[in-house]
């Protein structure tokens, strides 16, 4: 090795170049610091290697809130979706989502164009080995790559996906694999283990792709994009297509001609999916050959992920369901490989090809990739802190499915986090913790380090308890302000985002004072177009627009605002509005928990000798060390009791004050 490579230090490394590794090298970048990204393939950057989507409830959530804090899935999947849909539209708007079908090696090149056109950000492919730390083993310094060259760096950033010890099972057969046709990271798995890090084994799997030629389509229930212009990034340079006609290049020809019920006009051309199910067969067909899957239920140490089954799995814990639903999902505009979504599976291909073919739609299908299972070594989560840098070693974080998650947009919140929180360091800045009643990620790094997580986590919004106040549609209200802070928000996109705060809080107020009279007939004939009956007596207009069958349009006609609103603002209008009850009374409850999430624990506090506490209480505690009472009091093993004598604890030591509260 010659002088100046070993000279050059990095403030930031980042290994992996998956969906966290990516957010995690943006961020770092962005904010200023010298950042260099390592991958074992430059080609395979962003892959998608399971499902060809992104987004859904809670994931979609998640891809929101990073757009708001200046990351980048939102915008690459906005150029590259071939279909999106708004889910969950009956429902509130708590749990309402996006969810968009992606050009899987479009959305590939996307995000890697943007890594390599960004300033501060260097990108190398190499297989980091292990680890280079202090001599005391308690600070990271950089990386050693399989050729031998010791690469330097002040922070680290492991995104390490499924390739720590990766093995793929497939029926009788196994093989090391950190994906199919990759080699896995056996390397920093073991020194991993070498610097004290325990190592728990976690499965995954996905499943078989097959060729769009030989599907009965008219055999399936087409299901359509969205009518109306969807996206999932606020930011206009990543609305591509805002104007009549401005569409992503690649969507300007013709798609694969093999699928039916494509959507040519209209807003954006689309793709559909194609809904399937199974039948009684299919099920024989999988009972006779439970013996060969190295997933099934009792087969495997490894746990797999509980809301994302094997298809073995759902047969066997829901033996009384007859048919279970598939979608049969493009991966492209013009690929003929298509995803069966649903059918993850680790059995032998033969016996993939017979369940397939006990299918009406599937009866001549053939597979061109077979599913397979994969398991891989990931760090307890409890191995990390909230701001996802590891207790035992100084500089090192975590970041993705090391962390013991499931999910791209799982591994692309933390990614942006950890590639934030590395840089504030770097800068001697302090780091940021999202709390659990400001986002998404919030829940889902605090599940993960106060929770037991014994198999691959994945974000639900019945996770997240405020959850009314975590709606998709105003995460750049909530977050905006910290990704400006931080450096990653241009300023005026948080001035933009600042004044829709205001024009929502004024027009909320213009409401809120103004009254709609009885006795114009031009009223009464807009109310009667609406099926409504005319005023008997005056009304407030914001009361009135919390009315069923009212919308904010019937409220600007009958009292027009000065100029006609952006939809944006309609949009918070009428939510907030609406839900004010249920919004104000969420707020109360993190008014009264916001005094236990910001009475810090001091770092040294030593559990074992606490007098009143309980023996599991004291270990958990011991072990986890939390940040805050807060978090100590979402402990699994931490009662009430528990924190009442933290609490008086505390308070000798003169923390916190007099609040006992």
């Amino acid at each position: 090795m010659n002088g100046s490579e070993r000279t050059v230090e990095y403030d930031v490394i980042v290994v992996g170049a998956g969906h966290a590794g990516c957010e995690a090298a943006l961020a770092a970048a962005r904010m200023g610091a010298q950042t260099l990204l390592l991958t074992m393939n430059l080609d395979l950057i962003a892959q998608m290697p399971c499902n060809p989507s992104i987004g859904g409830p809670g994931k979609g959530h998640l891809v929101r809130e990073i757009d708001a804090l200046g990351g980048e899935m939102a915008r690459a999947i906005d150029r590259t979706f071939i279909q999106i849909r708004l889910l969950n539209q009956s429902r509130g708007p708590a749990v309402q989502a996006l969810r968009a079908q992606a050009d899987k090696r479009r959305y590939s090149l996307a995000m890697k164009h943007v890594l390599e056109t960004t300033p501060n950000l260097r990108l190398k492919q190499a297989l980091v080995e292990r680890l280079i730390v202090s001599p005391g083993g308690d600070r990271v310094r950089g990386v050693v790559t399989h050729t031998g060259q010791e690469l330097y760096a002040r922070t680290v950033i492991l995104t390490t996906g499924t390739f720590l010890a990766g093995r793929i099972l497939s029926g009788e057969q196994s093989w090391p694999a950190g994906r199919a046709g990759e080699f896995p990271a056996t390397g920093l798995s073991a020194c991993l283990r070498e610097l004290g890090f325990p190592l728990v084994r976690l499965q995954t799997n996905t499943p078989p792709r097959i060729d769009a030629r030989t599907i009965d389509f008219t055999q399936t229930e087409i299901q359509p994009g969205s009518e109306v212009p969807l996206y999932f990034s606020w930011s206009t340079s990543g609305r591509v297509d805002q104007g009549p006609g401005e569409v992503p290049g690649f969507l300007s020809t013709p798609p694969n001609p093999v699928y039916p019920g494509a959507q040519l006009s209209g807003w954006r051309p689309q793709l559909p999916c194609y809904l399937v199910h199974t039948t009684a067969e299919t099920l024989r067909v999988v009972r006779d050959n439970l013996h060969r899957s190295p997933i099934a239920p009792g087969a495997l140490e490894a746990a797999g992920p509980r809301y994302c089954p094997s298809f073995e799995e759902k047969v066997v814990r829901f033996p009384d369901k007859e048919r279970h639903q598939l979608f049969l999902e493009p991966e492209g505009w013009h690929t003929g490989e298509v995803y069966v979504q649903g059918l993850f599976t680790g059995l032998p291909e033969e016996v993939q090809l017979a369940m397939l073919h006990t299918i009406p739609a599937l009866r001549e299908a053939e597979i061109v990739r077979p599913g397979y299972a994969i398991e891989y070594d990931s760090v307890p989560c409890q191995e990390v802190q909230a701001t996802l840098e590891t207790k035992r070693i100084e500089g090192l974080y975590h970041a993705g499915q090391i962390n013991g998650t499931s999910g791209y947009e799982e591994a692309a919140a933390q990614g942006i986090i950890a590639g934030i929180n590395a840089a504030l360091k770097v800068q001697g800045r302090s780091p940021i913790i999202l709390r659990r009643d400001q986002a998404y990620i919030g829940v889902l790094i605090d599940d993960l380090v106060t929770k037991e997580i014994r198999e691959p986590y994945r974000i639900m919004t019945s996770r997240a308890e405020y959850r009314l106040l975590l709606r998709q549609d105003n995460a750049d209200l909530r977050l905006t302000e910290i990704g400006y802070q931080v450096g990653l928000v241009p300023y005026e996109r948080y001035q933009a985002v600042e004044a829709k705060r205001r024009a929502v809080e004024a027009e909320l107020a213009r409401l809120q004072s103004t009254w709609l009279r009885p006795g114009d007939d031009t009223t009464d004939a807009l109310l009667a177009q609406r099926g409504l009956p005319p005023f008997a007596d005056g009304v407030n207009a914001l009361q009135f627009l919390r009315r069923p069958g009212v919308d904010y349009a019937l409220i600007a006609a009958l009292a027009p605002p000065s100029e006609p609103l952006p939809a944006e603002v309609v949009e918070q209008v009428e939510i907030e509005a609406r839900y004010a009850g249920y919004i104000e009374k969420q707020q109360a409850e993190v008014a009264r928990f916001r005094r236990l999430e910001e009475l810090p624990l001091p770092p040294g506090l030593d559990y074992g000798s606490m007098a009143g506490l309980r023996t599991e209480a004291r270990e958990k505690l011991s072990r986890v060390r939390p940040l805050t009472v807060g978090q100590a009091s979402r402990l699994a093993g931490v009662n009430p009791a528990d924190i009442s004598v933290l609490l008086v604890h505390l308070k000798r030591l003169g923390v916190g004050g007099q609040d006992r509260s």
